[in-house]
């Protein structure tokens, strides 16, 4: 995975460096994230995504520390506030928050934004980049019926920003994702196998 990654970054050259491997947190299917996170190549991504838990700000904060020490990036998920709180290093939207990322651009200039996007539509999210899924089947209860790799090189052509491919990639899967035009891989489960 980590190999397929740095190879669709290398690629992309994009204005704003991405990370190749965004990882998801969840606390169902992920729920050792620290464990995780401190396994993660170099340049890597935690998406820390919290879902109103009460010990947010003190999971979040021992995942920027695991971050700093690693060479990762912490993203956090729809929490503006707790992202400032921690000094993430920006924040993931769902596609319902999307419309949000200008005004948080302003206050946060330096962040990285990054918003789901399951239609060509929100593929159009003036963010910097946009993680696309589903793409293979997957065990999330939220995915929808899997793109496919063409589907998703469509998507990638009418995209406004760099995109991300999520949804049951794994280290067989990954691969079918070279020809796309994706700058990296986004997973769930894939990185704590």
């Amino acid at each position: 995975m980590a190999r397929t990654g740095a190879c669709l970054r290398r690629r992309a050259g994009q204005r704003k460096p991405l990370p190749a491997l965004l990882y998801f947190t969840d606390p169902q299917r992920t729920p050792d994230p620290e464990t995780i996170a401190a396994r993660l190549p170099r340049g890597s991504a935690i998406v820390y995504r919290a879902f109103g838990a009460a010990d947010a700000p003190a999971v979040a904060l021992r995942l920027k520390a695991i971050a700093r020490r690693r060479g990762l990036m912490l993203l956090i998920g729809a929490d503006e506030a707790l992202a400032a709180r921690v000094g993430a290093d920006g924040i993931h939207l769902p596609e319902r928050l999307a419309h949000r990322a200008a005004r948080i651009r302003a206050r946060r200039p330096g962040w990285l934004i990054t918003a789901a996007a399951h239609s060509p539509r929100a593929a159009r999210a003036r963010v910097d980049a946009v993680v696309v899924s589903a793409i293979f089947p997957s065990n999330s209860a939220s995915a929808g019926k899997p793109l496919g790799p063409n589907r998703l090189a469509g998507l990638v052509r009418v995209a406004a920003s760099p995109v991300y491919a999520l949804g049951g990639v794994n280290a067989v899967t990954a691969a079918r994702l070279l020809s796309t035009g994706v700058v990296g891989i986004a997973g769930v489960e894939v990185f704590a196998a």
